[in-house]
């Protein structure tokens, strides 16, 4: 293995990039130790129209109740009122002191009522009694009414809450002192009137309260419907129907679900068709090289073989069997490529040391082509040389790249073919490229697509191949972020040879990403 500078090589703007179409792989969900149990949509949606309606009920009681005792309260407040203003009427002033009389039939009319209890208290200017309850109570201290202004309060008297009413007399005397009247009632008609506000109000709501809820659940199983019609479209498709679902026929907040449902559809079709397909030429390749074994064997049974013929034959079967089993490592290796997918296990890799133990161990296989292998670019443990990978499949990607160098290149003694492999690090710009350059034939442009996918070779070559490489190849470079471009080493002359990049986040930038 020889060592050479690297030389600048520019990438080419032909560019393989499986990552910019498919999203990065996430991390793995954390599982829950504690399950919780499967929530209904209906009910959901039913809980949270019923739980407002089922707390706003007890709140409007209370409101309902606050506004009847205000409107109870009113008339009874009016006619204590019209009572303290004519009972000032009878508080006179005669020899310059407070007199108050009360004929008889007024006192009755007064005391009659069958479900409240009446009491009055008149008071002279001197606060001398008059008539009336001695024991009522008394205006609150501090209160500055006018004469004439009637006042309401309420208050306690032998143990029962009344509504007072109450006002200051003028009168005609030599210390000027205003005479105090003053009605009091207790709040029994009051709150009989307002329980039957209360009950004219919320007794219909008890009617309304249950229609409600059964409406509220005929309109959710209405509303639900169209789910239940989607389920029984997807029940009764059959198992192989992979075609998309009708999202016409949904509602508009379900139609981006269907959306994402006939997304899956249509890459599952993709996914089947492409292990189909993949099946299909893994068999083809498989059958001719165990074709190949049985026409040598069958030769090698003729009656009338010689030695010579036997020990061709035994030469053929060998390579067929190392062809086969070539391409079933091949398929192993791809298979397991694709199913590492996010689950892959990285660790910090140095690029060069692991290119150049690949290098190390193709010398062999280049020799016997009489290539010259060699290696240029950064030393291991150089900056920027490291990333954050499998070195497991990393290893796998390099000799995949360098195997298909070594096929594709012709070599004589005479004129010896030149693979070069380089790493190139750029720790300012956090890139790190690995390249393998032949001086074969080249790719013609048309079949640069082609050539990653599996089982394509390229037309006119005589190589020994599986067509799987540069599928691993790609394949490989997905799950590391990475981005393959594919050009000719020496554009414009023959032969154009062929230079493959694959271009890596240094770890550096990796961490950089995931901070």
């Amino acid at each position: 293995m020889r060592r050479r500078s690297a030389p600048s090589h520019a990438l080419g703007s032909f560019t393989f990039n499986r990552n910019a179409s498919r999203p990065k792989p996430g991390t793995d969900p954390i599982v829950k130790i504690f399950q919780r149990e499967q929530r209904s949509l209906f009910g959901e949606i039913l809980d949270w129209m019923l739980t407002p309606l089922l707390l706003v009920w007890p709140v409007t009681l209370v409101l309902t109740w606050l506004v009847a005792q205000g409107i109870a309260a009113k008339p009874f407040d009016r006619a204590l009122e019209f009572n303290v203003q004519a009972l000032a009427q009878l508080v006179v002033s005669n020899n310059h002191r407070a007199r108050f009389f009360l004929p008889q039939p007024a006192r009755e009319i007064l005391r009659a009522d069958d479900a409240d209890l009446v009491y009055y208290q008149v008071l002279g200017s001197q606060s001398e009694f008059l008539s009336g309850e001695r024991d009522f109570p008394a205006p609150p201290s501090g209160d500055n009414a006018q004469p004439g202004e009637v006042r309401l309060r309420d208050a306690e008297m032998r143990g029962q809450d009344v509504r007072v009413a109450y006002l200051w007399v003028a009168l005609d005397t030599p210390d000027g002192g205003p005479a105090l009247v003053q009605v009091a009632e207790t709040r029994e008609k009051r709150s009989v009137l307002a329980t039957e506000i209360i009950k004219g109000v919320m007794l219909p709501q008890f009617a309304i309260l249950p229609l409600t809820v059964l409406l509220v659940w005929l309109a959710l199983t209405r509303g639900l419907k169209p789910l239940n019609q989607l389920e029984e479209r997807i029940r009764a498709r059959k198992p192989d129907d992979l075609s998309p679902l009708d999202d016409k026929a949904v509602p508009l907040e379900v139609a981006p679900l269907v959306s994402s449902v006939n997304d899956l559809l249509t890459r599952l079709k993709d996914s089947i068709s492409t292990q189909k397909r993949f099946l299909a030429d893994a068999a083809h390749q498989l059958k001719t090289p165990l074709a190949g074994l049985r026409m040598q064997a069958d030769l090698a049974l003729r009656e009338g073989a010689n030695t010579e013929d036997l020990k061709r034959s035994l030469q053929q079967i060998g390579r067929a069997s190392i062809r086969a089993t070539h391409t079933v490592n091949q398929l192993l290796a791809l298979a397991r490529a694709e199913s590492s997918g996010a689950n892959i296990t990285r660790q910090p890799c140095d690029l060069a040391r692991l290119t150049m133990e690949v290098v190390q161990d193709s010398v062999p296989r280049a020799l016997d082509k009489r290539l010259d292998l060699g290696y240029e670019g950064a030393q291991p443990d150089s900056p920027g040389t490291m990333l954050s990978g499998n070195p497991t499949l990393i290893k796998e990607l390099i000799r995949n790249l360098v195997d298909n160098a070594i096929n594709y290149t012709p070599s004589s003694a005479a004129k010896p073919g030149i693979v070069t492999v380089r790493v190139l690090a750029d720790p300012f710009g956090q890139v790190l490229v690995l390249q393998v350059e032949d001086s074969g034939p080249g790719i013609p442009p048309a079949e640069k697509d082609l050539v990653f996918q599996p089982f394509y070779r390229a037309l006119g070559t005589e190589a020994d191949g599986s067509g799987l490489g540069l599928p691993i190849v790609m394949e490989i470079a997905h799950q590391h972020e990475a981005q393959v471009t594919l050009d000719d080493s020496h554009p414009g002359q023959t032969p154009l040879g062929a230079l493959f990049s694959v271009r890596f986040n240094s770890l550096t930038a990796q961490a950089q990403e995931l901070s």
